[in-house]
């Protein structure tokens, strides 16, 4: 009988379109060999158009869900998503402080579709007590603005992006320039402070995008549950990633999903 493959665990809202969230984030690590488990924080009613609903899960609903995984199971690493609230912000950057595993934070403030899925009151707690806690954390240029109110218009802006959250307590940062205007290249930097890794690749023209953020941060969860160090992790996810933008597809009457099985069609 063969052994488990490598486990990653998710911490994050549900999504009822299957494009992005938990249900997206399963997609990606199956796809990369990974054994995913999940827990939800929130359950969202959205389709290709937006959001409908947020219902956000109690604290103690949170907490249960993540210790009956890791205290049975284990866990080699984890991915944070929607955390709507300063209380699920605290409850989650305590269990991850309590847990040796490394922690991907994607630090969701909005969706695709431009609603907000990050209450102004948790700011704080993310700055505070979830990024001191994140291996790798992986903001976009708006999330950048939201956390330290540097506007990213440029690659030098970029560097000045990175160290700002650097700030807050992350051994890593990828800041991700994907809404960065570009004509041929989406660009993002990961950095630590003294390395810099610039990862480019072919813009694709595909409106289909729903679900990029959290793709990317759980393949690089993916990759460090499989030993990967950071680098390698965040270059084998960005390939990941540009393939499965590539690939998105049209579905419902607004922004399609990328496609998390592009390799295996």
């Amino acid at each position: 009988m063969s052994g488990a493959p490598p486990l990653c665990l998710t911490v994050a809202g549900s999504d009822s379109g299957g494009g992005a969230g938990i249900q997206g984030d399963l997609k990606t690590m199956m796809a990369l060999g990974v054994h995913g488990m999940s827990v939800i924080t929130a359950v969202t009613a959205q389709n290709s158009l937006g959001v409908r609903g947020v219902w956000e899960l109690p604290a103690e609903a949170v907490t249960a869900q993540y210790r009956a995984v890791v205290d049975d199971i284990g866990v080699g690493a984890v991915k944070t998503g929607m955390l709507s609230s300063a209380v699920l912000v605290e409850t989650v950057a305590a269990l991850l402080a309590d847990t040796a595993a490394p922690a991907v934070v994607d630090p969701v403030g909005v969706s695709k579709h431009g609603d907000a899925l990050l209450a102004a009151s948790a700011l704080a707690a993310v700055r505070e007590l979830l990024l001191p806690v994140a291996t790798v954390a992986t903001p976009n240029l708006d999330e950048v603005a939201q956390l330290t109110g540097v506007r990213v218009e440029s690659e030098d802006d970029m560097r000045r992006a990175a160290d700002a959250v650097l700030g807050y307590g992350p051994r890593w940062v990828l800041v991700k320039g994907g809404h960065l205007a570009a004509d041929r290249e989406a660009v993002d930097l990961l950095s630590d402070g003294a390395t810099e890794l610039w990862l480019r690749a072919p813009r694709h023209g595909n409106r289909h995008t729903h679900g990029t953020g959290c793709t990317l941060a759980s393949a690089i969860a993916a990759g460090l549950a499989k030993g990967l160090d950071v680098p390698a992790a965040v270059t084998a996810a960005k390939e990941y990633v540009t393939g499965a933008i590539a690939g998105g597809f049209p579905l419902g009457a607004g922004i399609g999903p990328v496609d998390h099985a592009w390799r295996s069609r």
